[in-house]
């Protein structure tokens, strides 16, 4: 029997630092597939994102090529018409979700990188760390974040990584503040006293035992930054304040303003780009429900609920429990 223990390999304690990439459950996957709104915001949204990868193939040629007459209506020629500079809506429209799903993305993962790391840190250690972070915090929630990042973006080169760092400096400090308050109420769970009481580092305790049991937060979180980051970046480049030379959603409706699409009528030329920024939206607004689904216990709770009472073929319905008086 011993020789069996001795013969089985230890666990490698390099392979806990990696716990929290463990992908989700079945049941999870299952879930959260069968949620007809987080279906159809997973559709959305990556139709746009196969739309980015393959765009030498959904719309051929150079997006910044002039193609025909300025404001052309959409044609058999031109799918959605021509901009007030002569070029292909419909091109500008499928190359520029390349660079505005980047930025999305880009931006949202390092503001909920640098959330979880401050927000986890100045909620464990508490004290005079807690103050700092805390004040620090504090300080990025009450600056206005649209007129320092436009102070932001006016004064640094123009850029895709100039727009991801601007939006990642104003926009972390919300979901540190979440972070911040879950990890204070983790911190005082049995699992995290064993662990720090069986000699375990302070930042193993927090990022692998307390970061797994946020994984709902912080992909809450993401999605969320990800929507800030499309649209904030789409309005700095509408007012002009981003690079006017890169093909993004945001430069197509700013070159459709400076060329009065809206004053002569041309819808196609501004439309488009403004109609997928808020699909976009919308899809990944869907899919952070169908998350929500899965990790809140109230909604998992009725979503079992419901579906008992489909497959018994009982109507649902809404009632408030009375109870009966009963005198004395």
């Amino acid at each position: 029997m011993d020789s069996e223990n001795r013969s089985k390999p230890a666990p490698s304690n390099a392979n806990n630092w990696f716990r929290f990439l463990r992908l989700p459950s079945t049941s999870a996957v299952y879930t959260l597939l069968g949620s007809p709104k987080a279906r159809f915001g997973f559709v959305i949204v990556m139709t746009f994102i196969l739309a980015a990868v393959f765009a030498p193939l959904v719309a051929p040629g150079d997006p910044k090529e002039y193609v025909g007459i300025q404001n052309q209506a959409p044609s058999g020629e031109f799918l959605l018409g021509t901009n007030p500079q002569g070029k292909d809506v419909l091109r500008q429209l499928v190359w520029g979700s390349r660079l505005s799903l980047l930025i999305g993305f880009g931006s949202g993962s390092l503001m909920v990188s640098i959330a979880t790391v401050i927000g986890m840190i100045a909620g464990y250690y508490r004290g005079i760390v807690d103050d700092i972070l805390n004040f620090i915090m504090n300080l990025f929630l009450v600056i206005p974040g649209l007129p320092l990042l436009v102070l932001l973006s006016a004064y640094l080169k123009p850029g895709t990584t100039t727009i991801i760092f601007a939006l990642a400096f104003t926009g972390w400090a919300y979901n540190a503040r979440i972070i911040r308050a879950q990890t204070m109420s983790l911190r005082e769970k049995d699992f995290v006293a064993a662990a720090a009481l069986s000699g375990e580092s302070t930042l193993y305790v927090i990022f692998v035992h307390i970061l797994p049991n946020m994984v709902n937060i912080i992909v809450g979180g993401f999605i969320g930054a990800v929507i800030y980051g499309i649209m904030a970046s789409t309005g700095l480049a509408f007012l002009g304040l981003a690079s006017t030379q890169d093909v993004t959603w945001g430069t197509n409706l700013f070159w459709a303003q400076n060329g009065g699409a809206l004053m002569i009528g041309a819808w196609w030329a501004f439309v488009p780009s403004g109609l997928a920024v808020a699909l976009v939206a919308f899809g990944l607004a869907l899919i952070n429900y169908g998350m929500d689904e899965i990790t809140n216990p109230r909604l998992s709770a009725e979503g079992k609920i419901r579906s008992v009472l489909k497959k018994a073929r009982i109507p649902l319905m809404r009632a408030t429990p009375v109870v009966p008086y009963e005198e004395d």
